[in-house]
Protein backbone atom coordinates (compact mmCIF):
# COMPACT_ATOMS: atom_id res chain seq x y z
CA UNK A 1 0.00 0.00 0.00
CA UNK A 2 1.10 3.40 -0.74
CA UNK A 3 1.41 5.98 2.16
CA UNK A 4 1.42 9.42 1.01
CA UNK A 5 3.07 11.97 3.64
CA UNK A 6 0.55 14.67 5.64
CA UNK A 7 1.91 17.78 3.70
CA UNK A 8 1.09 16.10 0.26
CA UNK A 9 -2.33 14.84 1.11
CA UNK A 10 -4.80 15.27 -2.40
CA UNK A 11 -8.59 15.86 -2.99
CA UNK A 12 -10.54 15.83 -5.87
CA UNK A 13 -9.95 19.84 -7.20
CA UNK A 14 -6.82 20.21 -5.76
CA UNK A 15 -4.69 21.98 -8.63
CA UNK A 16 -1.52 20.02 -9.33
CA UNK A 17 1.05 20.21 -11.37
CA UNK A 18 3.85 16.88 -12.57
CA UNK A 19 4.61 14.74 -15.21
CA UNK A 20 2.89 11.65 -17.07
CA UNK A 21 4.82 8.34 -17.48
CA UNK A 22 6.17 10.12 -20.69
CA UNK A 23 7.71 13.01 -19.61
CA UNK A 24 4.98 15.61 -20.33
CA UNK A 25 4.54 18.21 -18.11
CA UNK A 26 1.37 19.02 -17.05
CA UNK A 27 -1.13 21.17 -14.91
CA UNK A 28 -4.50 20.78 -14.51
CA UNK A 29 -6.94 19.49 -11.52
CA UNK A 30 -7.48 16.06 -9.95
CA UNK A 31 -10.66 14.52 -10.53
CA UNK A 32 -10.64 11.33 -8.81
CA UNK A 33 -7.94 9.78 -6.59
CA UNK A 34 -7.15 6.01 -5.92
CA UNK A 35 -5.06 6.28 -3.20
CA UNK A 36 -4.75 2.10 -2.94
CA UNK A 37 -3.10 2.17 -6.42
CA UNK A 38 -1.47 5.48 -6.07
CA UNK A 39 -3.24 6.83 -9.00
CA UNK A 40 -4.41 10.08 -9.68
CA UNK A 41 -6.72 11.37 -12.49
CA UNK A 42 -5.75 15.16 -13.72
CA UNK A 43 -7.75 16.90 -15.96
CA UNK A 44 -5.01 18.89 -18.06
CA UNK A 45 -5.16 22.41 -18.63
CA UNK A 46 -2.02 23.15 -19.58
CA UNK A 47 1.02 20.78 -20.98
CA UNK A 48 3.79 20.49 -23.21
CA UNK A 49 1.99 18.01 -25.04
CA UNK A 50 -0.73 20.11 -26.81
CA UNK A 51 -2.76 16.54 -27.45
CA UNK A 52 -3.03 16.34 -23.42
CA UNK A 53 -4.91 19.35 -23.03
CA UNK A 54 -8.14 19.14 -22.46
CA UNK A 55 -8.16 15.52 -21.35
CA UNK A 56 -7.68 13.07 -18.19
CA UNK A 57 -4.52 11.36 -17.73
CA UNK A 58 -3.69 9.11 -14.99
CA UNK A 59 -0.60 9.99 -12.67
CA UNK A 60 1.45 8.23 -10.12
CA UNK A 61 0.28 10.49 -6.83
CA UNK A 62 4.28 10.87 -6.48
CA UNK A 63 4.86 12.19 -9.78
CA UNK A 64 2.65 15.43 -9.00
CA UNK A 65 2.45 18.06 -6.23
CA UNK A 66 -0.21 20.41 -5.54
CA UNK A 67 -0.16 24.20 -6.59
CA UNK A 68 -0.42 27.17 -3.98
CA UNK A 69 -3.74 28.40 -3.96
CA UNK A 70 -3.63 31.96 -5.29
CA UNK A 71 -6.20 34.93 -4.45
CA UNK A 72 -4.51 37.16 -6.88
CA UNK A 73 -6.96 37.49 -9.86
CA UNK A 74 -5.70 38.67 -13.13
CA UNK A 75 -7.41 40.77 -16.05
CA UNK A 76 -7.95 37.80 -18.23
CA UNK A 77 -9.30 35.91 -15.10
CA UNK A 78 -12.10 38.87 -14.50
CA UNK A 79 -13.10 38.91 -18.66
CA UNK A 80 -13.63 35.20 -18.45
CA UNK A 81 -16.04 35.23 -15.23
CA UNK A 82 -17.68 38.35 -17.25
CA UNK A 83 -18.72 36.09 -20.55
CA UNK A 84 -19.55 33.54 -17.44
CA UNK A 85 -22.07 35.77 -15.83
CA UNK A 86 -23.62 36.66 -19.47
CA UNK A 87 -23.81 32.91 -20.19
CA UNK A 88 -25.61 32.73 -17.36
CA UNK A 89 -27.90 35.81 -17.26
CA UNK A 90 -26.20 36.81 -13.67
CA UNK A 91 -26.49 40.70 -14.04
CA UNK A 92 -25.47 41.46 -10.63
CA UNK A 93 -22.09 39.03 -10.86
CA UNK A 94 -21.78 41.21 -14.21
CA UNK A 95 -21.94 44.43 -12.63
CA UNK A 96 -19.41 43.37 -9.78
CA UNK A 97 -17.15 41.97 -11.64
CA UNK A 98 -17.18 45.21 -14.30
CA UNK A 99 -16.28 47.27 -11.24
CA UNK A 100 -13.73 44.73 -10.20
CA UNK A 101 -12.78 44.95 -13.71
CA UNK A 102 -12.38 49.24 -13.81
CA UNK A 103 -10.27 49.17 -10.49
CA UNK A 104 -7.96 46.65 -11.55
CA UNK A 105 -7.16 48.62 -14.64
CA UNK A 106 -6.73 51.91 -12.83
CA UNK A 107 -4.20 50.21 -10.22
CA UNK A 108 -2.54 48.82 -13.51
CA UNK A 109 -1.97 51.81 -14.94
CA UNK A 110 -0.99 53.61 -11.60
CA UNK A 111 1.67 50.76 -11.27
CA UNK A 112 2.76 51.20 -14.81
CA UNK A 113 3.31 54.90 -14.02
CA UNK A 114 4.73 54.50 -10.87
CA UNK A 115 7.35 52.08 -12.33
CA UNK A 116 8.11 54.57 -15.41
CA UNK A 117 8.65 57.12 -12.59
CA UNK A 118 10.99 55.16 -10.15
CA UNK A 119 14.53 54.87 -11.41
CA UNK A 120 15.30 51.26 -9.69
CA UNK A 121 14.79 48.77 -12.61
CA UNK A 122 14.61 45.37 -11.86
CA UNK A 123 16.74 42.91 -14.22
CA UNK A 124 17.55 39.27 -13.84
CA UNK A 125 21.41 39.63 -12.28
CA UNK A 126 19.36 41.99 -9.13
CA UNK A 127 18.08 45.71 -8.71
CA UNK A 128 20.28 48.71 -10.13
CA UNK A 129 19.87 52.38 -10.36
CA UNK A 130 20.21 54.37 -13.16
CA UNK A 131 23.84 55.38 -12.59
CA UNK A 132 24.19 50.72 -12.41
CA UNK A 133 24.97 51.14 -9.09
Amino acid sequence: MLIVPDNNQFESGDWVKGKTRNGELIRGYIESIDFLQGIVKVHVVESDNKKTIGKQVGVLINWIEKLPVSTEINEEQILQLIDLALLTKDEQWFNDLSVKLDSHKKASKENAKKNHDNPINNNRIGKFDAKGC
